[in-house]
């Protein structure tokens, strides 16, 4: 291959990148299925039992039963996703706090309990509300372990849906993964299936620092294969560290969240057209997995980055940007970014579908880095 003929041009350069042989590798043996949101339940739950300094902060809306669109869930828990279903009547209200709709207010009092050596997990009704509370994330909880030279940690979640739901407009439908894994201090984690929900939540609130943790509404009902392993209580993924859900060896297909789903779906498509995709779930936006995604490029020669934020200063860009950097020799094609349209999110469901990544949209990419892509010309004779 041309990648390889140029390998010992950049050997030097490609040094820096460290083998990984750490990364997840598929499921171990099955036991049962699990929902995501019972994952966070049962995360949430294990690691409010196991310490007392955990208590969590969500808008329950004075407990009322309320049933604002037809797929919400409703009920006093979570607050209609029912991710803190009965923790309330287990913990009770000195742990599982009932806060108004003011971000601003309730996110300052999760710092500032966090400085105090408790551990909040404060809840987003949907990150696009955190805007609201972006000082206290940002400047407070980031920056706070720096400025005091190490002296004092601010071990806080924020969680809660980020990215598109379905109709809700572009004011409840941005993915802010770029947006936050820009900032030094903080760690950003975002699960697909069970197995990330439940153990990189349960990092997230062990860890010191503050962790952002983005999770997808439309995924919260979805079923994954679980195993003893995974429910076992000391269960925990490490931060920082991708998984490949997928081997392969034609090209390689990174994605988180939503777009796991999506990526693993194309690969079956790729692969009747004998295109052997190698999917990566980088479930660590912040911090990213470079060595895991260089190794498969060097190993595929061929990359397409798969999300659904807007195209600029997104994840995408941030992968390219490393590959180029450490393993440019290897490349055989030009890197393909898949991303949501450059524009707010509509509401209109069909100009909703046309702005986000669909799974047709992976596979053309993926065809194209392969250079299996139909020319314009013949795709018309048809």
């Amino acid at each position: 291959m041309l990648g390889i003929i140029r390998q010992k041009a950049f050997g030097q350069s490609l040094q820096r990148i460290r083998p990984v042989a750490s990364s997840w590798r598929g499921y171990s043996s099955t036991s049962k299925q699990m929902m995501v949101r019972e994952a966070l339940n049962s995360a949430l739950d294990e690691e409010m039992s196991a310490d007392p300094k955990v208590f969590l902060m969500e808008k329950r809306l004075g407990n009322i039963r309320v049933h604002i669109r037809s797929y919400f869930l409703t009920s006093n828990c979570g607050f209609m996703f029912m991710i803190s279903k009965g923790l309330l009547e287990k913990y009770g209200p000195e742990r599982v706090l009932d806060t108004p709709i003011t971000e601003a207010g309730f996110t300052g009092i999760g710092v500032g309990a966090a400085f105090y050596g408790l551990k909040p997990i404060v809840e987003f009704m949907t990150f696009n509300f955190s805007m609201q509370a972006i000082d206290h994330i940002i400047n407070s909880a980031a920056k706070t372990n720096y400025m005091s030279a190490g002296q004092i940690s601010v071990p806080i979640v924020f969680r809660g849906p980020n990215g598109a739901a379905a109709g809700v407009g572009a004011q409840h439908s941005q993915c802010y993964a770029s947006w936050y894994a820009s900032c030094p201090g903080l760690k950003v984690l975002a699960p697909y299936s069970s197995e990330d929900a439940r153990g990189l939540l349960k990092a997230a609130i062990r860890d010191p620092d503050p962790v952002v943790f983005l999770e997808n509404e439309l995924l919260y009902g979805e079923s994954f294969p679980v195993s003893a392993e995974v429910l076992d209580s000391s269960f925990c993924l490490p931060i920082g560290k991708a998984k490949i859900e997928r081997e392969g060896k034609d090209v390689t297909i990174t994605a988180f969240s939503k777009m796991v789903g999506y990526a693993l779906k194309a690969a079956e498509i790729l692969a009747k057209d004998g295109i052997s995709a190698e999917i990566i779930n980088l479930r660590s936006i912040r911090p990213l997995d470079r060595p895991a995604i260089n190794a498969s490029v060097r190993k595929t020669n061929r990359l397409v980055t798969v999300e659904e934020g807007f195209p600029q200063h997104g994840v995408g860009a941030e992968i390219c940007a490393s590959i180029i950097e450490d393993s440019f020799g290897y490349l055989d094609a030009p890197v393909e970014r898949i991303t949501g349209a450059d524009v707010p999110m509509p509401y209109a469901a069909n100009l909703e579908r046309m702005a986000l990544p669909q799974v047709e949209d992976i596979v053309r990419a993926a065809r194209r880095a392969c250079y299996r892509s139909v020319p314009m010309a013949a795709a018309q004779s048809y």
